[in-house]
């Protein structure tokens, strides 16, 4: 089952990436998204704003019960009539009985994702009610048979002549594919359903424990013509937008817009508290609470702060993954980070498994979460429990369990391949084209060869000359830095020594563990986490240094975590991510090196590409800035500079290298138009991808890493 669905999605993923319109669509959004969220978060504390909301989420559910409890108590004390649906078919249950028991013939809707996470209007059909969704986009993706790409813009992936066309359908006229004439044409055609309906439907943004009253955040005035001009008001609410007072509201408020979509705020903020006035008539209005897999969210350790989301789709807006194949492909109802999350407890762990294998890891979406939700945290968790479940397929098992647990036996089998490699190397550094079934692999970009000698094999040759050493560091090299770029194992030495620093290499380190963590495999993550805390401590350092973000990102969090609630191993993994640390952050902060470096190179135009883990993980991206600049090479900025190169390890390779082709593409696009002759970057990971697919292009501009840049700068 899982092989068949695994072949289908990526049918899906090959039907997204044959669109270049989508593409566009996405990207073009996406641009747009960063500028006008940063201008509106400019003069507000973004870190202590979403601080606040992720604590005051939390409050609400450690102690749920109580909070709801306040809001039906106050909710009906105002008029209104709560029912608690466990289920999703509980809540369909009670509106479609609603609707038949008053009479219901046609329901018009605001946009909601609770609606459609319940698949409310089968519900609605199989009781006689018709439906119209008279959110723009909503109705947009109505009219085209479709399920929302977005959780804020639904018609996000559709551009206007397709939206022309549909309505033309709908009007029985040739429409044209104009903006301003098409909301014409939708007002003209939703109008009078606003007036025939005998109920509304809506969600709400926040739900007030302290008021019984609701609020929604909108931009179309649909919602408040839902909300008040039928008889009938049935407000469908997951039981997470609970808050407990009008100050917490007031926070989400000034948040979600601002994340959402980059303004200040929407252009409409309702306040509902009891049933709103309507005509002559007695209004009734009911507020569903939905649980539906929330309950269970909230009892997991692991994936709880989920709970925290405030449903802004800024995840998504971030995502390279998301831009480059859609919210069709990368989500089920929910879409993007927090979609993956949600569609596992929502709609089971079967629905999420492919959306879960197809998170690339950049933690974009974590730099942007208005509410500290750590999403590529929880995503990973996923991973094991999916690998738990549905094993992690007998490649990955033998090579993760068998071969690299044992150190010895790792390296003597890469040590053989760069031998079996001469065929294709033929004497070059650089493989230009693989054979047969691995052609695919050297389509796009070039791949470095396995060195000759690895940079464990080299150390003890490296002279160092550090008579009265400042510090005394090891080097964590990882294998890319130790099999593929010994070279960068020497220019570290190089410069470290020139700064007054003496490095030595633990022969008995080994894979940091990512790639097996990151294929959801945690139990050989743990093994060789153990395996490095001993190897690196062993010597007593001052510091360890790495040249690999996501190394560092193991060694500085993951080690601690895996090791947590192990005696023998907690303390000294907390001790080794104490004295871990990039080079660059280490030469820029600890030695404060820039001025041993000043004006030593030429000054040639250099940009830089910020490593996903190295910025939105270890936190450093001026420090190598600071020290390119200090030598006097020129720093231009291309666009995107911290957008994901497409790397991802395996995911480049095995997992979902066409996405990750596409993404690259993105990149070098960058690259090229900064106008720089060489573009720098801290992580051996981007250096391989970037490398390989400017080279593949036939490009000049070189790619290279800081260190190595900086021991040129030496000479």
């Amino acid at each position: 089952m899982s092989k068949e669905r695994t072949r289908q999605y990526k049918d899906q993923i090959d039907r997204a990436l044959a669109t270049p319109k989508l593409q566009e669509a996405l990207h073009r959004f996406a641009d747009a998204y960063v500028l006008a969220r940063e201008n509106a978060f400019a003069g507000h504390d973004f870190e202590a704003l979403r601080a606040g909301i992720a604590s005051m989420k939390d409050e609400v559910r450690e102690n749920r019960e109580r909070y709801l409890q306040q809001f039906i108590a106050n909710a009906e004390a105002a008029g209104a009539r709560v029912f608690v649906a466990k289920t999703a078919e509980e809540a369909n249950a009670y509106i479609a009985d609603l609707a038949r028991e008053k009479g219901v013939r046609l329901a018009v809707k605001s946009k909601s994702m609770a609606s459609e996470e319940i698949h409310l209007n089968r519900a609605l059909e199989a009781a006689g009610v018709k439906a119209v969704e008279t959110d723009l986009g909503e109705w947009i993706i109505q009219l085209a048979g479709q399920r929302p790409s977005h959780m804020v813009m639904p018609a996000i992936h559709m551009f206007k002549e397709e939206v022309a066309e549909l309505f033309g359908k709908e009007t029985g006229k040739k429409e044209p594919a104009e903006i301003k004439h098409l909301v014409g044409v939708a007002r003209e055609q939703l109008r009078q359903s606003y007036l025939d309906a005998d109920m509304g439907i809506s969600g709400a943004n926040i739900a007030v424990a302290e008021t019984g009253g609701i609020a929604l955040l909108t931009n179309e005035g649909n919602a408040r013509l839902v909300t008040t001009l039928p008889r009938i008001h049935v407000a469908l609410i997951g039981v997470e937008k609970l808050v407990p007072t009008l100050e917490d509201a007031a926070a989400v408020v000034r948040a979600l817009p601002k994340n959402a979509t980059g303004q200040l705020l929407t252009s409409y903020v309702t306040w509902i508290r009891g049933a709103v006035p309507c005509g002559d008539e007695e209004k009734e209005l009911h507020i569903v609470l939905l649980d539906n897999g929330r309950s269970a969210l909230a009892e997991s350790p692991h994936c709880r702060d989920a709970l925290r989301c405030i449903r802004c789709g800024g995840c998504a807006n971030v995502c390279p993954v998301y831009q480059t194949v859609g919210g069709h492909v990368f989500g089920h109802i929910y879409i993007g980070a927090i979609g993956i999350i949600l569609t596992a407890f929502f709609h089971g762990l079967d629905k999420a498994a492919e959306i879960v294998r197809a998170c690339i890891g950049c933690r974009a979406c974590v730099a942007v979460c208005p509410s500290q939700i750590d999403l590529e945290g929880i995503i990973l968790h996923l991973r094991e429990v999916i690998g738990d479940e549905e094993g992690i397929g007998t490649g990955k098992s033998l090579v993760f369990r068998k071969v690299m647990r044992n150190r010895k036996m790792f390296h003597s089998l890469i040590r053989a391949a760069s031998l079996l490699q001469k065929p294709v190397t033929r004497g070059e550094r650089t493989i230009r084209h693989l054979p047969m079934f691995f052609s695919s692999l050297t389509e796009w970009r070039t791949l470095p060869a396995i060195a000759e000698k690895p940079l464990r094999d080299l150390f003890d040759t490296i002279p160092q000359a550090v008579e009265t050493p400042r510090h005394r560091v090891a080097f964590f090299g990882g294998c890319a830095n130790d099999f593929l770029y010994p070279e960068l194992g020497k220019d570290l030495v190089k410069v470290m020594n020139r700064l007054g620093v003496e490095v030595y290499y633990p022969q008995e380190q080994n894979c940091c563990g990512i790639p097996a963590l990151y294929s959801g495999d945690k139990e050989t993550a743990v093994e060789l986490a153990e395996q490095n805390v001993k190897a690196m401590l062993a010597g007593n350092p001052d510091y360890v240094l790495t040249t690999c973000p996501t190394c560092t990102m193991a060694l500085q969090r993951d080690f601690v975590e895996h090791l947590r609630d192990n005696p023998v191993w907690a303390q000294q993994a907390e001790h080794l991510s104490a004295i871990t640390m990039d080079v660059s952050k280490f030469m820029d902060e600890v030695l404060d090196a820039s001025d041993v470096f000043k004006g030593l190179a030429d000054p040639v135009k250099v940009t830089y590409h910020d490593s996903c883990h190295l910025k939105r993980g270890a936190g450093v991206w001026e420090q190598p800035r600071n020290l390119l600049a200090a030598s006097g090479r020129e720093i231009v900025e291309m666009d995107h500079s911290d957008r994901c190169c497409g790397f991802g390890g395996s995911y480049s390779f095995t997992s979902h290298p066409n996405i990750a082709k596409n993404i690259l593409a993105d990149k070098v696009k960058d690259i090229e138009k900064s106008g720089a002759d060489c573009v720098a970057m801290d992580c051996p990971g981007c250096l391989m991808q970037i490398r390989g697919g400017l080279e593949k292009q036939g490009s000049t501009i070189r790619a290279a890493h800081t260190i190595e840049l900086l021991a040129e700068a030496l000479n």
